[in-house]
């Protein structure tokens, strides 16, 4: 059985600590729950507790979220996110779930191949059968990484927007619907096979 991601809550108000737990619980993950800044660092400079993520509220009793960030090595990359209260616990599970998705390990060759699409990660090209595509977004590259990386994966929306724009899904398609409409014009313009496939009701996968 795959491991949990583990999350350190890090929260002194007691009645928003246990949603967040709840919360977060039945999405998937394993959780500690600690009151103060006191507590955290503690668990922090314990080898044998590693997290995968660290909910931090500022405001901590014993030591400050501040001076957390500030003090534990662990942390010396500084926040990734941040939320103000008061917030949706909803909303708080889907920058959760944004962050681990960017902290994933990637396996594996610098190299992704489908059929004569390639996609380099050292040089970020991404060419068919040699012919580069011009001009590939930030968006329009991860989108493809996404989908090369799984290429069996029916992906939603909500999936592609969140992995390629590293931001909670709102809701609104427009804007991925367009970068995949580009994507499949820089293809065509150098191959008249098909590489991505609309799943109706569902998202986009790589073309079988």
């Amino acid at each position: 059985m795959e491991d949990k991601r583990r999350i350190l809550i890090a929260e002194d108000d007691a009645h928003i600590n246990e949603l967040l737990h709840t919360a977060l619980s039945k999405a998937g993950y394993s959780t500690v729950q600690v009151y103060s800044g006191s507590e955290a660092k503690m668990l922090l400079g314990m080898g044998e507790n590693k997290f995968d993520l660290i909910l931090l509220d500022l405001m901590l009793p014993g030591m400050t979220g501040e001076e957390l960030l500030a003090k534990v090595s662990v942390l010396t990359g500084g926040a990734d996110d941040y939320i103000t209260k008061p917030f949706e616990i909803p909303e708080v599970v889907a920058r959760v779930q944004v962050q681990l998705r960017r902290t994933v390990n990637e396996q594996g060759s610098d190299r992704l191949t489908y059929h004569d699409l390639v996609l380099d990660r050292t040089t970020r090209q991404v060419a068919v059968s040699g012919t580069p595509l011009s001009k590939v977004t930030k968006q329009e590259y991860a989108i493809l990484e996404l989908l090369m990386r799984n290429p069996k994966q029916v992906f939603s929306k909500e999936d592609i927007f969140e992995y390629a724009w590293e931001e909670p899904y709102m809701g609104e398609t427009k804007t991925l619907d367009v970068h995949i409409s580009n994507i499949r014009k820089k293809l065509k313009a150098v191959t008249s096979e098909e590489y991505i496939e609309i799943v109706w009701g569902i998202g986009y996968r790589l073309h079988p």
